[in-house]
């Protein structure tokens, strides 16, 4: 199973109630901040490197998607205020964001690596993804 089969499967399984559903919406809600992001994916990965996580980013550009906690969220993602724009896009706290992301974005990242940093508008990760935001 590929990444895109990863996410493609956490958004449908999301489609039912519950933590699964929250996970989507905030898979949707990251992508499409990381599509706005100042750096694009260059950036994420050089924030994670740079808050102590660069086994995390190595993983990511070798197309692999590593296991994160919340807390390895937070601390990747420190100093970049995505987690606070993609919990007001959707009206969640932060910390419910840090759970979906966990989830979401080692898949995402992977999958972004692959395709030179960003989802390609138009591309099925986006169109798939932004129906749930």
């Amino acid at each position: 199973m590929g990444l895109l089969d990863s996410i493609e499967g956490m958004v449908q399984d999301g489609m039912g109630a519950g933590s699964q559903n929250t996970n989507a919406q905030v898979a949707g809600g990251l992508a499409q901040e990381l599509q706005q992001h100042p750096g694009g994916l260059g950036s994420i990965l050089s924030s994670f490197r740079n808050n102590g996580l660069g086994a995390h980013a190595d993983a990511v550009q070798n197309g692999q998607a590593p296991q994160m906690s919340p807390q390895d969220v937070q601390t990747g993602l420190g100093g970049t205020s995505i987690i606070d724009n993609v919990a007001g896009r959707l009206g969640m706290s932060p910390e419910t964001v840090k759970i979906g992301m966990a989830a979401a974005l080692p898949m995402i990242l992977a999958h972004m690596s692959q395709n030179g940093g960003q989802a390609p508008q138009g591309s099925v990760l986006t169109s798939m993804l932004s129906k749930y935001i």
